[in-house]
């Protein structure tokens, strides 16, 4: 069993969420497609202060990415939305993958936050299948009775049909979903074969760890209902066939696969900063995250504005392989200005020139990818352990 030192397991985890790495050859459309199936899901948010957060992350690992990306990608059918931990567009790939959640939700195997309307159901399904794709709001009726068209119930209706495999996201309109039925938006080439269980619960896995470096069941079955058992048979039959092993990090036993421990001899590059979206992928899992990264973090915009204590929208900040500020941003649109409200910088920082000169590199860039002529930092501080 091999044993990885803080540092070597950070690098892992860099090298594989494409987190500091050199840019691939190609065009940026397809650099884009690529941090996709390498990271396996990529998660939507709404709000918006600075760049939504499934542009944010792309754009993390792919400087040359352009919003108009994430609409090609949809309508070329390379990615498509559903669910992982939460709502997220993931690779056209890996569609099979979905379906034993589908069917669950279409069974009744597993519970969905909708009561379902089977009339109410059939005739969206009906209007859909005669009408093309709609909207929510293309269903509001004149009267907006509580129990018409454009009632609560018939959003309901249009998710269960989408969380249950019927309808998909065919495309956004103003953030808007339009769905469509299944059979309409998926490629024609796509395999739409239900996985056995044994195929499902290896995927899981092999996904979970390829895209983080490492894992154990708790992180790979995070926010995941019913499948530790089958992740944990997975985890089984991958170490006896040789795929994956045991590693040790922080005296904390990990499952890595085989092949992924040579991106330890690849370059990181360190010195180069990185702004992150609270809805990062490398730092969704807050618990991990403070493990080997040494960086509590919280989202504080769910949180009442007294007891903040570092502001509404704070972005994690990654340099010399290391979480080491947050940056409380939001862009103001009148005056085309990336503000960083207030700068929290980590005691682990002893560079701090050099580190501020990589800072204001990468924020002059953060406020391009905004559609911001220049940035403004208003307040910095320097935390205490």
């Amino acid at each position: 069993m091999r044993a990885l030192s803080l540092p070597q397991a950070r690098k892992l985890v860099l090298l594989s969420q494409c987190i500091s790495t050199k840019s691939l050859k190609g065009s940026a459309y397809s650099e884009t497609l690529n941090v996709f199936e390498r990271l396996g899901y990529v998660q939507i948010d709404t709000i918006s202060v600075v760049q939504r957060a499934h542009h944010h992350t792309l754009w993390s690992r792919n400087p040359r990415y352009q919003v108009a990306h994430l609409d090609q990608l949809v309508a070329d059918k390379k990615v498509f939305e559903y669910w992982s931990h939460a709502a997220s567009y993931l690779p056209m790939r890996d569609y099979r993958f979905s379906l034993p959640r589908k069917t669950a939700f279409k069974l009744g195997q597993q519970s969905h936050w909708y009561k379902k309307d089977h009339k109410l159901m059939a005739d969206v399904l009906k209007r859909i299948e005669s009408e093309g794709p709609l909207m929510a709001k293309d269903f509001v009726s004149k009267s907006h009775k509580t129990n018409g068209w454009g009632s609560k119930p018939t959003k309901q209706a249009l998710e269960t049909l989408f969380m249950q495999g019927d309808l998909m996201i065919a495309e956004r309109k103003n953030f808007h979903k339009v769905y469509d039925l299944t059979q309409r938006v998926l490629p024609n080439d796509v395999d739409a074969s239900i996985p056995t269980e044994q195929e499902y619960g290896q995927f899981l896995v092999l996904s979970y760890l390829r895209a983080h470096g490492f894992g154990n069941l708790a992180e790979i079955t995070y926010l995941l209902k019913n499948i530790k058992t089958l992740a944990s048979q997975a985890l089984n039959m991958l170490l006896e066939s040789g795929d994956i092993k045991r590693v040790i990090i922080n005296e904390s036993v990990y499952f890595a696969c085989c092949d992924a421990l040579f991106l330890l001899d690849k370059r990181l590059n360190k010195k180069q900063v990185h702004i992150l979206s609270p809805f990062d992928n490398l730092l969704i899992q807050r618990k991990r995250t403070q493990s080997i990264f040494n960086f509590k973090y919280l989202l504080e915009c769910y949180v009442p504005a007294a007891k903040r204590q570092f502001g509404y929208f704070c972005l994690p900040v990654l340099w010399n392989g290391k979480l080491v500020a947050r940056a409380d941003c939001k862009v103001d649109k009148q005056t085309n200005t990336l503000n960083v409200i207030h700068l929290f910088i980590e005691p682990s920082v002893n560079e701090k020139e050099t580190f501020f000169t990589a800072l204001e590199e990468k924020l002059q860039a953060f406020a391009q990818f905004n559609q911001c002529n220049h940035y403004a930092i208003q307040k910095v501080s320097s935390r205490t352990v």
